[in-house]
């Protein structure tokens, strides 16, 4: 046996160690929001018909410009007065200084591309002018923000010039929703990091009775999150790995989470065997052993899971897999390593006030008491079909409404559940101007069926304003054989309308020629939307074959394996069919982005397929020394408190994420913590062990359950 003192050291060692990385790594996760890229053209694949036109344009153009849309409206007319303090708005643009706090004297005609110019609206009483920025410079981090950020902030400041004429102003088009899209997120990670910890504490305050034991978990989590971001910010930074504000988000949600998660398992287990025997290290090497293979194979099905999602088309989508596997193995290791060391130093003074003292009272012992799981485990062992029958139907009529959810996309001023500046602009944009306005189509076509295309787009409803060039009065040579073509789409660009007529559009301009290509703004939100529905059919498969080869391995079996898959995958349609309910009928959401089923059925399939694995682990260690009846029983009545435990604490943790103004974020939430609660209570709880106490040995096939003797 090791001394104490050996013990005591090593232990001390392992903490030093990640206090080291904590002190390194903490501040790298502030730094993540550096190297966030939002915008939807920077995720799409080179194979989009959106992203060739973009490269093409490089040909036509020395910088790809950004549109900043200045909407200015009044109630009556515009008079010659209000049109000359317009005009003189748009010649203070340039010079217009702009903060990005780094102590350096920039204007936003640093980053123009071209001179801005007002344009009255038809009906004389708006006013619109366009401030293209250089996407690439305006976009880069520079001092504390981004130029493209401290262009729309002055431009909002700029307009009350106007307020003496009675002229109400907005920011809006593809560059001001994309700084109030990077302004949602601002500081959002660390508010988002504060309220996970804090909810997470007040539920392991009630679930441990203990004021030091949460904070040693949550400190856990903290270590895990700094371990994974000093990986994560050099692969970002350097462009291996793309990273979202989203995926930054997630990102803090499943490392404490998850790290909660191992960490219940393993205090509860070691609480276990604390009441069996006097030596802490005794204790702890024990419930390490008995722990690590299922936190393990826990670990390792989110990992493999979430690394699925690099098939994905979108660099949103398969950034996110590689950002969130750090996550999960920073977890990992965290809870293996620095939490039993902790444990090992304090004792068992850890737990004060609820001590564990050497009594021999084990948690078996609950399927012969009156307790909340006790009785549960008799329940199931006396009608185990009636169980599995009536909760697979009830999750089979909650699955029924699947079908309703709506997921064919949304707008980009939808994607906000507050309202920005940039939204009601677009309202105002479209009241007054072609809604497509600053977002035009571009076409790149043979220099030779050029004239044939703008003809065809003339005939094409909701477009207008063809021609051949850039820009009106700027018609553009032919290169290598090439030329574009720019036209307005009457339907705001960002609209699920707007990519019906790209649909359309593209399919009439075939027929023209095969060469041709369609781009712009709305055919890079169209295309991201085509490459998420491709995403759906290839990811999911994967993940589910990843999981079931996980399972097979770990349990050493099939059936269990294919009941459990079943299971999980039942709940998360019945998941999305409430969901679907609630946000068509109650929220009154105006629909999803395409995205959102499968960021939900990763988190689903992957984390709550761990509440199965705590539970057959156990089933299985139990059933080889009383049978498979029994032992499920006694799984099911052992592990009932700690999985519901930590089922509540990853609810809980995804439920921070509505800290976010934003519908994705917030829909995700909800379906996370919602869908995790029903594997937690009834998927685990109620159809897996009754269908496993139904089934007997069975379960095991093909391999044959070895029972040792009891006691052993």
């Amino acid at each position: 046996m090791r001394s104490r003192w050996t013990v005591r050291l090593l232990a001390l060692l392992a903490v030093l160690a990640w206090l080291a990385i904590g002190g390194l790594g903490g501040p790298t996760v502030g730094k993540l929001s550096e190297v966030q890229e939002n915008g939807n053209a920077a995720f799409l694949p080179a194979t989009a018909e959106s992203t060739k036109v973009s490269e093409r344009l490089g040909d036509f153009t020395d910088t790809e410009a950004l549109p900043v849309m200045v909407v200015m409206e009044k109630s009556a007319k515009l008079e010659r007065a209000d049109l000359a303090a317009v005009q003189a708005l748009a010649a203070k643009v340039p010079q217009t200084a702009i903060d990005l706090g780094d102590g350096q004297s920039r204007t936003i005609g640093d980053y123009l591309v071209g001179t801005p110019a007002a344009i009255p609206s038809k009906d004389g009483t708006a006013a619109l002018m366009i401030v293209n920025l250089d996407a690439g410079r305006a976009s880069e981090t520079v001092g504390e923000g981004t130029p493209l950020q401290a262009s729309v902030d002055a431009l909002r400041e700029l307009d009350d010039s106007l307020k003496p004429n009675g002229i109400e102003s907005q920011v809006t088009g593809p560059g001001g929703i994309v700084a109030d899209l990077v302004n949602a997120f601002a500081g959002i990670d660390g508010i988002l990091l504060l309220t996970a910890l804090a909810v997470v504490f007040v539920i392991l305050l009630i679930v441990y009775r203990s004021p030091i034991l949460p904070i040693a978990v949550l400190i856990t989590a903290v270590f895990g999150l700094a371990v994974a971001a000093l990986v994560v910010y050099p692969l970002a930074k350097g462009g291996h790995i793309g990273l979202s504000g989203q995926s930054q988000g997630i990102l803090s949600i499943l490392v404490v989470g998850a790290a909660t998660d191992y960490a219940l398992l393993l205090v509860s287990r070691y609480r276990e065997e604390l009441h069996d025997t006097e030596s802490t290290w005794e204790a702890m090497k024990t419930a390490w052993k008995a722990s690590v293979e299922p936190i393990i194979a826990s670990g390792a099905t989110v990992i493999l899971g979430l690394l699925c999602l690099l098939l994905s088309d979108l660099g949103s989508t398969s950034g996110l897999g590689p950002v969130g596997a750090l996550g999960i193995a920073g977890a990992l290791l965290a809870a293996l390593t620095f939490l039993p060391a902790v444990l090992l130093l304090f004792g068992r003074a850890i737990f004060w006030p609820a001590i564990p003292r050497v009594d021999h009272v084990h948690r078996e012992d609950a399927l012969g008491t009156r307790s909340v799981w006790g009785r549960v485990a008799r329940m199931v062992g006396e009608h185990p079909r009636r169980t599995w029958v009536i909760t697979l139907a009830a999750l089979l009529a909650a699955a029924a409404f699947l079908p309703t959810f709506k997921d064919a996309g949304i707008t980009e001023g939808d994607t906000f559940l507050n309202t920005p500046e940039s939204v009601t602009g677009q309202e105002a944009l479209a009241k007054h101007f072609d809604a497509g306005s600053g977002s035009p189509v571009q076409i790149i076509t043979p220099a030779d069926k050029a004239d044939a295309v703008v003809a065809r787009l003339k005939d094409e409803a909701d477009i207008s304003n063809p021609l051949i060039g850039l820009s009106p009065g700027q018609p553009s040579q032919p290169v290598d054989g090439l030329q574009v073509v720019t036209a307005t789409l009457e339907k705001s660009a960002d609209s699920v309308e707007a990519d019906e007529v790209i649909s359309r559009l593209r399919a009439d301009l075939d027929s023209v020629s095969e060469d041709v290509l369609v781009g712009g703004t709305t055919a890079a939100n169209l295309d991201t939307r085509t490459a998420s529905q491709r995403d759906l059919k290839v990811i999911i498969p994967a993940i589910l074959a990843v999981v079931f080869l996980v399972l097979c391995l770990l349990l050493r079996s099939i059936v269990a394996p294919v009941i459990l898959i079943v299971a999980n995958v039942i709940s998360f349609a019945a998941t999305l069919g409430v969901a679907a309910l609630l946000f068509n009928h109650v929220w009154d959401f105006p629909g999803s982005d395409p995205a959102t089923p499968l960021y939900g059925f990763v988190f689903l399939v992957a984390l709550g397929i761990d509440y199965s694995i705590f539970l057959m682990t156990r089933v299985r260690e139990e059933s080889m020394r009383r049978g498979t009846r029994e032992g499920t029983l006694i799984g099911l009545a052992v592990t009932g408190g700690v999985i519901t435990s930590a089922g509540i604490v990853l609810a809980a943790t995804f439920s921070a994420l509505t800290v976010l103004p934003l519908l994705f974020m917030v829909q995700i939430a909800f379906i996370v913590a919602f869908g995790v609660l029903l594997d937690t209570i009834v998927v685990r709880s109620l159809l897996v062990p009754a269908l496993a106490v139904d089934l007997g040995d069975r379960i095991w096939w093909p391999s044959r359950l070895r029972r040792a003797k009891h006691g052993d």
